[in-house]
């Protein structure tokens, strides 16, 4: 009996098939690592060009009146850079979980879910946005023919509360120092240069201590800062890299 005639499968250009999609992933957030020290960078120098005072409400709050521009454009720097490194953690997720999937996962929760959160917090340990609406309404406060003091003092007192919280040690900067030392095990066996790994092991050790004592000795928390970035640099061109040297998807058969 004489078989039925089946068309061959064809193939789709640009299937994806054997993860090799991940190359456009993979460039995409090495670039977002870079991108996000630039920022970071940039919103240092404004904070040198005019550097905010670290205490007293109504200096504060006088000081952004003076300096509006440059306070909110670093405000903004600092905020809304932390979506980049969310994107980095999922990527190493993708990259390092055919070497340790569990641990893999583990660290990609515990450390971008911090850097999401930075977003809905509303300080940033250099400042807050919230203290630009508190300084209009003190300078309105104190542009009146009678000086509200009342008012005046209200406003001062709701930017010590702020500057109080910039100055509070946080869970989420524990968990963002952790999820760096999670995350660099698993690249100690393969896929990342060694160098990279054990530069991340180094950064989350000493991140999470300083986070846990900035209190207590705030001398030690520069250090991690500087680590950190340098962390984000070498994973950023090592995803590069990785990018370079994975395949580009190729067509899959589609019956």
């Amino acid at each position: 009996m004489e078989q039925p005639r089946t068309r061959p499968p064809r193939h789709v250009r640009g299937a994806p098939t054997n993860g090799q999609s991940w190359r456009q992933l993979y460039f995409c957030a090495g670039i977002s690592a870079v991108v996000f020290i630039a920022l970071l960078v940039l919103a240092l120098v404004l904070d040198f060009l005019a550097p905010p005072p670290v205490d007293g409400g109504a200096e504060t709050l006088e000081f952004i009146a003076r300096n509006k521009g440059i306070y909110v454009t670093e405000q903004l720097l600092w905020t809304v850079s932390n979506i980049l490194p969310v994107l980095v953690f999922v990527t190493l997720f993708v990259a390092l979980a055919p070497v340790n999937k569990s641990l893999a996962l583990l660290a990609t929760v515990i450390g971008a879910l911090p850097w999401a959160l930075f977003l809905a917090v509303p300080v940033t340990s250099r400042g807050s946005l919230i203290l630009v609406y508190l300084s209009d309404r003190y300078a309105a406060a104190s542009g009146t023919v009678t000086f509200d003091d009342a008012a005046r003092l209200r406003f001062a007192t709701a930017a010590e509360a702020v500057i109080a919280e910039n100055n509070t040690p946080a869970a989420v900067g524990v968990l963002s120092a952790l999820g760096i030392l999670l995350i660099s095990l698993p690249m100690l066996m393969g896929v990342f240069p060694r160098a990279v790994a054990w530069l991340g092991v180094t950064t989350g050790t000493v991140g999470t201590i300083a986070e846990a004592l900035r209190q207590a000795v705030p001398g030690f928390y520069p250090a991690y800062g500087i680590l950190m970035w340098a962390w984000f640099l070498a994973v950023g061109i090592a995803l590069i890299r990785l990018s370079r040297r994975t395949p580009r998807a190729t067509g899959g058969p589609v019956a």
